[in-house]
């Protein structure tokens, strides 16, 4: 009666319980929590005669002719026949064995979409069962579609999927109810119930709310779900509370605070909101507490002036910190931002990443060994050979670029005598009020919602791709008042050689029709050693006009570059498209973003372009994103270990969230933990704490 390890259920191999075990199925109650994709109505036979185009049915009777045709390639066609008229069985691809199965004087239940064709109606590829005389019983209830992945069918899954229903209805496989009952409308009080009701809909059942997560039942699941997730980070931050991290006390120069000479030294004054920020992770380095902070700023809004306060902080406390971005790009801006304005102060800043080999490798090494204060790369710091003496500060740039694990194996670099080092994640990606609270709710937000004194927002047009010689002509303009521009090639598909080519043939085509200037291209096929010097040669404004796959969404600052030209700008999501207008408009001058489409648009894609037209405020882009695609696309499928939703949807469910702690004050330990060990399991370790 109790749980069953998937490995424990019939005709469960190793390598089906591996490949189960990508479907987060690991347990037999597992399977009863994969909900549905859609519903098929298999309750009832449709006669031939009232089949209807584009409609899914279910028809039942005998093959009266089968051929084999060729017309591009061998086709099996079959005439499946009853009381009330025919329908034609079509199989462009087929096996001996459906050749067999469908006979003259076979007896078939056939499940598909129907077309009209000048031959009648005819299904293509249906799923089809023989069946006996007299008929099976019809099911009562609709037949559920599950994902599933590769090696796994859709028969093997809703097989043991159905195989637990059964065994839950049955009493052999028990769930314990864990939340007290409130008889609460549009609740579903018992679990069971609301499982049964998921996988096994009547067929007068609203099919559309259980789709849209607006069903009783989904309510019922969805705020369980919420809450292990809510207890979840409430232990977590517990077990955060009993952590100890170094104390960061910055020794005075010459009298004088080290902060205060960094600030004096960038020759402009921090914006109030930046000012802001730093008091507050003066606050959190200061005790011993390990900071867990998530600084949100807009593109351009000045970051990285707070991280490098809190660099220099910990480099004059004798300790050291690392910072980390997701590309060489980055990273070597970074590492030449912070040279600049560190190195005044005597502060060494050690370069680390894959590019770097040999001797200057193994100096880069020696160097953090032996305790070098400040340290930015990429990747590479994660890499065993990598040690510190006393990592104290651990920043990671652009964080949704990497997977919570990374972090975490940055973070146990510094773990020495039961200290951890302090965190602080950057993002300039916006992330909406409902997921910080959630999918990061083990962190502290900050938050620069004012840009630097003289940026001016970025005008956004849309344009057809019809009317693309208009936007070169104003291109031509742009670059001879002597400033700079973008021209991004983004795919429709998702593959870097097809993007790559695309580009090299954008670009030569640029370059034939803007003779006059220099047009250089970069894309994430080039060797970092042509990208870093294409990259130099824009931003010495040796190069007019930079055409580019996104690989240039992230943190390239050019101030002179006042124009960017995003093609396909229909595929992309909102959060995508505001980081690449963010490469422009970092100047004084007035910049404008050009988002070219190919109509007609979709309703989708509309939205977008008027969302981006109408704003350049990134929390609003945020919360629209959100709205439109849902928090799996927004937080980004590289968040590798943060923790995901099986049913709860944030969009949809944001309105329980306010509920679960006076929800979670009523349970006692054994139901908060039960709760934990259904939903969360083994991804507790990588929630943000």
């Amino acid at each position: 009666m109790s749980d069953r390890q998937i490995t424990e259920i019939k005709g469960v191999g190793a390598k089906t319980a591996e490949r189960l075990a990508a479907l987060g199925l690991l347990k037999e109650s597992d399977l009863l929590f994969h909900l549905p994709l859609r519903y098929e109505d298999r309750t009832q036979l449709t006669p031939l005669n009232a089949l209807r185009a584009g409609v899914w049915a279910q028809v039942e009777g005998v093959i009266v002719h089968q051929s084999i045709r060729y017309a591009r390639s061998r086709m099996l066609v079959a005439t499946l026949a009853d009381d009330t008229g025919q329908c034609l069985l079509r199989y462009f691809r087929f096996y001996p064995s459906q050749q067999r199965q469908l006979t003259e004087g076979a007896r078939v239940r056939c499940f598909g979409e129907v077309r009209w064709t000048q031959q009648g109606f005819e299904m293509a590829h249906p799923q089809t069962q023989t069946v006996s005389d007299p008929s099976p019983s019809l099911p009562d209830h609709l037949t559920a579609v599950y994902p599933t992945t590769q090696g796994i069918s859709q028969a093997l899954i809703a097989k043991l999927i159905g195989q637990a229903v059964d065994r839950l209805v049955k009493g052999q496989l028990l769930l314990t109810e864990f939340l007290p009952s409130r008889g609460e409308a549009g609740v579903m009080d018992s679990l069971a119930e609301a499982l049964v009701c998921v996988h096994r809909p009547g067929p007068h059942e609203n099919i559309a709310s259980l789709l849209e997560g607006n069903h009783p039942a989904i309510a019922r699941l969805a705020r369980e779900e919420l809450l292990a997730h809510h207890l979840t980070v409430a232990r977590q931050n517990h077990a955060r509370e009993q952590q100890k991290a170094p104390v960061i006390q910055p020794k005075p120069v010459k009298g004088q605070s080290v902060v205060e000479q960094f600030i004096q030294g960038l020759g402009f004054e921090p914006t109030p909101a930046q000012k802001r920020v730093i008091d507050e992770i003066t606050q959190d380095l200061g005790t011993h507490r390990p900071m867990r902070r998530l600084l949100q700023g807009d593109v351009g809004s000045g970051k990285t002036v707070v991280a490098g306060v809190a660099l220099v902080m910990v480099a004059a406390s004798g300790l050291q910190a690392a910072m980390i971005a997701p590309t060489e790009l980055l990273a070597e801006q970074h590492h030449r931002t912070l040279k600049q304005w560190l190195t005044p102060l005597g502060i060494e800043v050690v370069w680390l990443t894959g590019k770097v080999t040999g001797k200057a490798r193994a100096s880069a090494l020696e160097r953090i060994a032996n305790g070098s204060a400040v340290v930015v790369g990429t990747h590479a710091l994660f890499q065993e050979p990598v040690v510190f003496k006393r990592l104290a500060l651990a920043i990671i740039d652009e964080q949704h670029r990497f997977g919570v694990h990374q972090r975490l194996a940055l973070a146990n670099k510094g773990k020495r005598e039961g200290e951890l080092p302090h965190q602080l994640v950057m993002t300039a990606t916006p992330i909406p009020r409902t997921l910080a609270m959630t999918a990061y709710a083990g962190l502290d937000v900050s938050v620069i919602d004012v840009l630097p004194p003289g940026r001016k927002p970025v005008k956004t047009v849309a344009m057809s791709q019809q009317r693309r010689d208009e936007v070169i002509d104003r291109l031509a303009t742009v670059l001879r008042e002597g400033r700079q521009a973008y021209w991004v090639c983004p795919l429709i598909e998702e593959s870097e050689v097809l993007e790559a080519e695309a580009a090299e043939t954008r670009s030569a085509e640029l370059a034939k029709v803007l003779s006059d200037f220099k047009v250089a291209l970069i894309h994430g096929r080039m060797k970092t050693k042509e990208k870093q010097a294409v990259m130099a040669d824009f931003v010495a404004g040796k190069t007019h006009l930079l055409v580019a796959t996104t690989v240039i969404e992230v943190g390239v600052d050019v101030p002179n570059a006042s124009l960017m030209m995003i093609e396909n700008a229909e595929r992309l999501g909102l959060s995508q498209l505001h980081q690449l207008r963010g490469r422009v408009g970092r100047g004084s001058a007035q910049a404008a973003c050009v988002l070219l489409y190919k109509p007609p648009l979709g309703e989708m894609a509309t939205e977008r372009l008027k969302v981006m037209r109408e704003t350049t405020d990134g929390f609003v882009i945020a919360e629209k994103d959100l709205e439109l695609r849902g928090p799996g696309e927004v937080l980004g499928t590289r968040q590798t270990g943060v923790m995901r939703f099986k049913i709860a949807d944030l969009g949809r469910d944001a309105h329980w969230l306010e509920d679960m702690p006076t929800l979670a004050a009523s349970l006692d330990e054994v139901a908060r933990e039960g709760l934990i060990a259904r939903w969360v399991g083994m991804a507790e370790a990588y929630i943000e704490v």
